[in-house]
Formats: structure tokens, sequence, C-alpha cells
């Protein structure tokens, strides 16, 4: 005879069932880092473009990029790129950089509105920092510069965008969200920039900590707003 527990299906009522709507959302930005890709043209000056789809494993940043944009067509034959991650308070020089692209013509692909711009650290009112190890330039506003080169550029699934492997060989910060004496960055100090269904946000205060944390605190400093950097914006 079988005595193995019989395993069924979950019972929902009624009520329960509605606490969730079935949706068709355009995209699926649920709360991703925004941040800045410089990258080098053809004619040795730089791009720089605004991403919203990034995550870090290790120090691999993986990146999702436009199918036809001038950061996607730069990867492909210059891999060095600095990912910049801005501060809350420079959205607007985020959102300045939104409607411009470094292809001239525009690629037909762009949403309506795009145009062309061949200075877009001017447009954005962003300073072009030297890098160390690449060829692209930082921007000198960012709190958080990562130097890096394309180890994999790959389309999706779909075909309609392009997966960047960027390997990080060397990292920047601004000297007020590092834990003194250390190599770690003060969570507490640090707010990235979120992009939430095409809303910008920062960070709120601080729940709790992961037990992995290097950076362990009694408290919570709700008070600490971060960096807000230096953007003209």
């Amino acid at each position: 005879m079988n005595t193995a527990p019989q395993h069924t299906a979950p019972r929902h009522t009624a009520r329960e069932a509605a606490r969730h709507m079935a949706i068709e959302p355009s995209v699926l930005y649920f709360g991703t880092p925004v941040v800045l890709l410089s990258t080098e043209n053809m004619d040795g000056s730089a791009n720089l473009a605004p991403i919203s789809s990034a995550w870090a494993l290790g120090h691999t940043v993986v990146l999702g990029l436009g199918r036809d944009g001038q950061t996607a067509r730069n990867l492909r034959s210059r891999p060095e790129l600095v990912i910049n991650l801005p501060a809350p308070g420079q959205w607007r020089a985020v959102e300045r950089l939104a409607p411009l692209t470094g292809r001239n013509p525009v690629p037909p692909t762009k949403a309506e509105g795009c145009r062309f711009a061949p200075d877009k650290f001017g447009a954005a009112g962003l300073t072009e920092e030297p890098s160390h190890v690449v060829r692209p330039p930082r921007v000198a506003e960012c709190p958080v510069q990562l130097e890096a080169r394309a180890e994999r550029v790959r389309p999706d699934v779909a075909g309609e965008f392009v997966i960047v492997e960027a390997g990080v060989a060397k990292v920047h910060a601004d000297p007020r969200i590092v834990v003194p004496g250390t190599d770690y960055i003060d969570p507490a100090a640090w707010s990235p920039l979120i992009y939430n269904f095409r809303h910008y946000f920062g960070l709120g205060p601080e729940l709790g900590h992961s037990y992995r944390t290097q950076t362990p605190r009694t408290t919570s400093s709700p008070g600490r707003g971060g960096v807000s950097g230096r953007s003209r914006g």
C-alpha cells in the first residue's frame, strides 16, 4: 500500500484569488538601477547612454541594450566601456540623455522624438573624466564608476535587444560613500538611482541587512540620504 503523503493543489477562496489580477504591462522595469555607459565612437570621441537593465554577478556586470543604438555598435568593435552609476539627485541629467542617440541618421527602431546628438556629455551637463585602464572616459559626477571590458556581446532570445557581459577591471568610488579604512561601499551612505516602471526613485530607509554583510551596524541610519552627486541637473 502506498503510504506516501498525497500532495494536492492548494485550495484558494474567492477572496484570495481576488488579491491578484492578470495584466500585460508594456515593460518589466520592476525597480532596476540606472547606469550611464560611456563607450568609444569610431572617431575616438565618447558616447554616453542611459541604461535601465543592469545587474552584477561577482565582478561581471550584465547589461541589456537596444539592438540598434550607438552603444551596442561601439561594443561590437571596441569592447571597452565605463559603467557609471548616478545618484538619485542626478535623474534630470539622465533624463536629458534619454531622447538622444549617437547614431546618425537616427535608426527607425528608436522611439518617436529621439534625435541625434554628437556631444552627449555636453547635452547632459556632465563632465568627462579620464579612465585608468580603458579608453572611454568616466562621468565625473557619478559617485560610482566601473571600468570594464565587454567579454561577450550577443542578441537576446527575441532578437530585439543585445545582452552584454562585461568584466570589471577597476572600481572608483566617491570617498564619502566608502567605509573608512576599507574597500567597502557604505550602504547607508550610497543610494543608486532606481528606474521603476519608467519613473525615477532613490532607496528608502534601511530595513535590515543580510547575514553576509561586511558592513554591519547595530542600528540603521534612516536620516542619511546618500551622496547626491554634482549633477548640474
